[in-house]
């Protein structure tokens, strides 16, 4: 065969191609733009020059790289299509339809005229593929198109957590809440003393960074007047880092890791939101120039940590819940939350006209308090995964707007994108029927 014969092109150019492809995602720090087939969605594009968190070289798209980053979050909220639905056998043949046990059958990367939100690739009818009967059974939904199954405010596939019809009903009588402040409180101190025992109390002459890092009084006065200082936390156990040796050694920056030796859980949820999740796969921090929604220019080129929001040695939890988040964010979504009703009443709270708690801040939506365990001990953890409440966004529903207001209000506000736009300074322009069709469904169970 001589080396004209194109079959012999071909297979060198495939060699050739198959190597590039597989030493570019192992060059984790280089540019792989070249090698991107087409746009990754909004929920990935972050991570997309870490090609081998999510392929297997020359081996396609690995499953359980799904599973690794989304799994925790699908138990959390009792996912309503697990795998375990659709590997029993009694369902054999919807899977031979849809193959619901993996992920790639429904979600797909790089085919953005075919992606819709969410990352979704299938078509807008796939719920009908297993409830095509859904209008004979439900007289309410007899004559619904096929693509209204996910319309906001009715059916989202993973997670149903604040749309289930015995949640709806439960609450169909439920109006706006009078909201007297009792938000659940987070207290360091008292996490610290049950995990680690009794925290003594630090001032600034407690302090054990290096001479020559205590000559500040500011930055030592910042210091003792937080928890930190309170909870007998010191200079060192934030500014160390071990050598090759394995000792620990004084060190001027901080980082995520230095913060999760107390805050576990919240470094969790950070590694795994958007702020984050570059770290997670060992690329360099997020900056605000790299997000598709407008940022400030001033911020464009800061690199992401838990300082980005807790800044300096204060780490004011206030500035963070607010301040922080409009320093970078220049969509017309943060732009409208200063004339918001969410605003104005936490500049009563900051007022003292308004009870303690009942200010609304961005933290307070994108960033809830939830209760949890932490080391086997009930605590109050700060969400610190922002994207959790907007996948969908009706996770709102039950740990945050439910809080202040009905569930049939929330449903409305949370579907009406000019709301949302305006940062929920007005009242919904729609209205979703779910909770009108689940009243009407209880009426009549009652009178049988």
């Amino acid at each position: 065969m001589g080396t004209n014969n194109p079959a012999w092109w071909i297979a060198g150019l495939g060699v050739v191609t198959g190597l590039a492809a597989y030493y570019g995602m192992k060059l984790k720090s280089e540019d792989q733009t070249a090698f991107l087939p087409g746009e990754t969605t909004h929920g990935h594009y972050q991570i997309e020059m870490s090609c081998e968190t999510c392929h297997t070289p020359m081996n396609g798209v690995k499953e359980e790289s799904c599973m690794q980053c989304h799994e925790a979050d699908l138990k959390a909220v009792n996912d309503s299509h697990p795998k375990s639905k659709f590997t029993d056998p009694r369902n054999a043949d919807r899977v031979a339809v849809l193959d619901a046990r993996n992920c790639l059958t429904c979600h797909k990367e790089h085919v953005p005229k075919q992606t819709h939100a969410m990352g979704l690739t299938l078509p807008e009818d796939y719920c009908f593929y297993c409830h095509e009967n859904i209008g004979e059974e439900r007289a309410t939904h007899k004559n619904l198109t096929f693509d209204t199954c996910a319309t906001a405010g009715c059916h989202n596939y993973h997670d149903n957590s604040g749309l289930y019809e015995a949640f709806l009903a439960k609450h169909l009588d439920q109006k706006d809440i009078d909201h007297d402040g009792a938000t659940p409180q987070r207290d360091l101190i008292a996490f610290l003393t049950r995990t680690k025992g009794v925290p003594k109390g630090l001032t600034t002459r407690d302090a054990d960074a290096p001479a020559h890092h205590t000559e500040d009084p500011g930055i030592l006065k910042d210091w003792a007047e937080t928890a930190h200082a309170a909870a007998g936390v010191n200079c060192t156990d934030c500014h160390s880092r071990e050598d090759d040796s394995g000792k620990a050694e004084w060190t001027n920056s901080t980082t995520h890791e230095n913060c999760s030796s107390c805050h576990q859980l919240e470094v969790e949820g950070f590694l795994k939101g958007k702020h984050g999740m570059r770290l997670a796969v060992g690329l360099p921090p997020m900056t605000p120039g790299m997000a598709r929604k407008p940022m400030k220019h001033s911020a464009l080129h800061e690199e992401l940590s838990c300082r980005s929001c807790h800044d300096g040695h204060r780490f004011d939890t206030r500035t963070a819940a607010v301040d922080s988040c409009l320093r970078c964010h220049d969509d017309g979504h943060s732009l409208a939350f200063q004339q918001s009703p969410h605003y104005a009443l936490l500049q009563e709270e900051l007022s003292g006209s308004g009870a303690a708690g009942s200010g609304v801040t961005c933290a307070t939506c994108h960033m809830p308090r939830i209760e949890t365990k932490d080391k086997f001990v009930d605590r109050v953890l700060v969400q610190h995964n922002q994207n959790f409440n907007l996948q969908p966004n009706e996770r709102m529903i039950r740990t945050v707007c439910s809080s202040c207001h009905g569930v049939g209000f929330s449903i409305d506000a949370l579907a009406d994108p000019i709301l949302i736009q305006n940062n929920f300074n007005g009242r919904p322009s729609l209205h979703i029927e779910s909770m009108d069709w689940v009243k009407e469904r209880t009426l009549e169970a009652r009178s049988e």
